[in-house]
């Protein structure tokens, strides 16, 4: 049986489909107050629907373009005035522009590291105060294994997901004193729509570098999102758990 978050406020970005909309669903299954918050209404809300179908906790749909700092920091305040005081944030919200660095553009970068490393720190600001206040209060920050190994074609979606991980170190240390933990997840190859564009061949070729030999899903994920945000992980901080399937060891 999965722990309960009765009535726990919760924010999940990047929740308008994939690993965000699972973590979201985890958490509304428990019994959780969760902000569902995704760059468009459409998807913020068509994925708010879908929860609450399930007749469990309660989902609110938020569309900001995490990136914006004063647009954060606007349906951070919304948000704590509908739902109470957020105890748990999971920052999901990520996209990718890839290329070779030799070739990428300025503006592909930006976009990568305001999105994923940015959006994250305006997240914790737009919340903090309610953070620092709530007992068992958890950040969970959804990085990726190749924050850790890199890949080519990727060094600004890499730079930004190293980032997120010492961002995620310091502010451990940072809130540490009012007992927040604060903890990275770093997810394999998943899973999601992106993967499911990747041809036989190549989905051959990343398994080569698997052990368990087979795609984790969006549930590993939010399974794991769980863990680090109940009880059983009270003394767990500055950490980072691959969810991975061996591939980085």
């Amino acid at each position: 049986m999965s722990e309960s978050f009765q009535d726990r406020v919760v924010v999940v970005t990047g929740a308008g489909r994939g690993i965000g909309k699972a973590i979201a669903k985890r958490f509304v299954e428990a019994g959780a107050k969760v902000a569902v918050v995704s760059r468009t209404e459409a998807n913020s809300q068509l994925a708010a629907d879908e929860l609450n179908a399930l007749g469990k906790g309660e989902a609110r749909g938020y569309a900001v373009d995490i990136s914006n700092t004063d647009a954060v920091v606007a349906v951070g305040k919304q948000i704590t005035e509908d739902l109470g005081a957020v105890s748990i944030l999971v920052n999901n919200a990520g996209v990718t522009r890839d290329g070779l660095a030799l070739r990428m553009s300025e503006d592909d970068w930006d976009t990568v590291l305001d999105t994923n490393l940015k959006g994250a720190f305006n997240a914790v600001k737009a919340f903090q105060r309610s953070l620092l206040k709530q007992p068992d209060a958890r950040i969970i920050n959804i990085s990726s294994v190749i924050g850790l190994m890199g890949n080519a074609g990727q060094a600004n979606y890499a730079a930004s997901k190293a980032g997120l991980i010492g961002f995620t170190k310091a502010l451990a240390k940072e809130f540490a004193g009012r007992k927040v933990c604060v903890n990275a997840i770093a997810p394999g190859f998943i899973t999601t729509d992106m993967t499911g564009e990747l041809t036989d061949d190549q989905k051959a070729e990343i398994m080569k570098g698997i052990p368990l030999n087979e795609l984790g899903t969006v549930d590993d994920i939010a399974n794991a999102v769980g863990f680090l945000a109940g009880k059983g992980a009270r003394y767990i901080t500055g950490q980072v758990l691959t969810v991975d399937g061996g591939m980085v060891m």
